[in-house]
């Protein structure tokens, strides 16, 4: 653990968080019907958690998709607050259900039909936030942001959940995407860590030739292989290019994003990936570099816990882990300070929840702890400013904050971007490409088909 002065966590100057209008956010999580007979009492238009506990039994119904198993450090804060919770409110009980990433957002469908959302559960910003705000599911959360939490967030965060002047969610993290490298592999293989692309392929032609699965990748989920496609049509095209295209103003067609699509291909044909992982999901992908048998792992920062505090990980393999930003493409248009990311997960509160007043508390109070928690307690980097001048964090934090803070650009992420079914095409769409089932062309074409049928 390494101890080091940091300012409060605050986007640099300049930089542009690109996301399109209100864009779409795919939102993992299972939440159960609100099961309280209660109806909600009467409450100031500011709920705040510090109010005068009421007497009356209140159950909260509550889903997330921070798993024991996968998200430890994670689902330890998650039931250490919603502990402190009960404890200060004595009538108030909050039932969880938890579900793996996938999972969540299958159920979140389901119950979305039905209008029997949890009273508090967790969404992503932008385009997959914006059909439950149509749909008049998700309750505005701006009096909370008037309240214990005013000026508490990061710049850019409360606005990827706002929908025509309104906040649906207040974000928990937020995330950039780096490659994570396992120091010792790279050490045996004499390997330095690549700042362009031609030596990135390098890397990764040396660990093939010797039998060690360069990349761990678990594309089941789809979104996984997004990463790689988005950054190299960012370091490529541009990633002006890129965010126009997802917008609609310009096309996939376009050579630099072509090629990117191109690129993905012949990593693929370089034997880049670990073995079966178009069939794999994400976890499963990631326990081939947790194991160490594959050599890079591209992922966003919430899985930092994992190579820092977690202790079920062995320490010996989290002192191993290393990141790299994503090479420069010789010819590119891209900077190798621009990143794949964004806010992560937020909470939201059911607009037809019978405990409504009483979950905005409750949402209010947990945001707060949480911000103080993560970063101690877990190795995430929140979405509300932080003062770690004095705290003790893993090196590996330090450095990532330091990179986040001086980011020239931060893209956010494609499929969260889109509207609802041009994101699922552009999901599908990866796995083709991933697969070779479709062309780079026909790639390029389906994606400009989407978008404008979904303009």
């Amino acid at each position: 653990m390494n101890k080091k002065a940091i300012a409060p966590i605050l986007l640099a100057t300049g930089l542009s968080l690109v996301a399109a209008g209100c864009g779409n956010s795919n939102s993992n999580g299972n939440a159960s019907p609100s099961s309280s007979p209660a109806d909600s009492p009467s409450a100031s238009a500011s709920s705040s958690a510090s109010a005068a506990p009421s007497d009356k039994k209140v159950t909260i119904n509550m889903m997330h998709l921070w798993p024991e198993g996968s998200s430890a450090q994670q689902n330890k804060i998650v039931n250490q607050i919603i502990k402190e919770y009960q404890n200060e409110h004595p009538n108030v009980t909050i039932k969880q259900e938890v579900l793996e990433n996938e999972q969540y957002k299958s159920k979140m469908k389901v119950l979305s039909a039905s209008n029997k959302l949890p009273d508090v559960g967790m969404t992503w910003a932008a385009g997959y936030l914006q059909p439950f705000v149509e749909g008049n599911l998700f309750a505005p959360l701006d009096d909370l942001l008037q309240g214990e939490l005013k000026d508490k967030f990061v710049s850019g965060t409360t606005e990827a959940y706002a929908v025509d002047g309104k906040t649906y969610a207040l974000p928990l993290e937020f995330n950039i995407t780096p490659v994570y490298y396992n120091k010792k592999i790279f050490e045996k293989y004499n390997l330095q860590v690549p700042t362009t692309y031609a030596q990135f392929q390098d890397v990764v032609k040396t660990l093939a030739k010797n039998g060690v699965a360069p990349i761990a990748l678990g594309n089941k989920d789809r979104w996984t292989g997004s990463l790689w496609y988005m950054y190299l049509a960012d370091r490529i095209a541009g990633s002006q290019t890129l965010s126009d295209a997802i917008n609609g103003k310009a096309s996939f067609k376009d050579a630099g994003l072509v090629q990117a699509a191109k690129e993905v291909q012949t990593l693929v044909d370089e034997n880049a990936f670990n073995k079966g992982f178009n069939g794999l999901s994400n976890d499963e992908g990631k326990s081939e570099f947790m194991n160490g048998k594959a050599a890079m792992y591209m992922m966003g920062t919430w899985e930092l816990p994992n190579f820092t505090t977690n202790q079920d990980v062995p320490q010996d393999f989290r002192d191993s882990v290393g990141f790299f930003k994503f090479p420069t493409v010789d010819g590119g248009k891209g900077n190798i300070d621009s990143w794949v990311g964004g806010p992560g997960v937020g909470l939201f509160v059911a607009e037809n929840s019978p405990v409504k007043e009483e979950a905005k508390s409750f949402v209010e109070y947990f945001v707060k702890r949480w911000g103080e928690q993560s970063v101690t307690d877990a190795g995430v980097i929140p979405a509300t400013k932080v003062d770690t001048a004095s705290v003790q964090l893993p090196q590996l934090y330090i450095d990532l904050l330091n990179e986040m803070n001086k980011a020239t650009n931060i893209t956010l992420f494609a499929d969260v971007q889109m509207k609802a079914s041009a994101a699922e095409i552009h999901l599908n769409q990866i796995q083709a490409l991933f697969g070779k089932a479709v062309t780079p062309e026909q790639f390029a074409e389906e994606h400009d088909k989407a978008i404008k049928a979904g303009q």
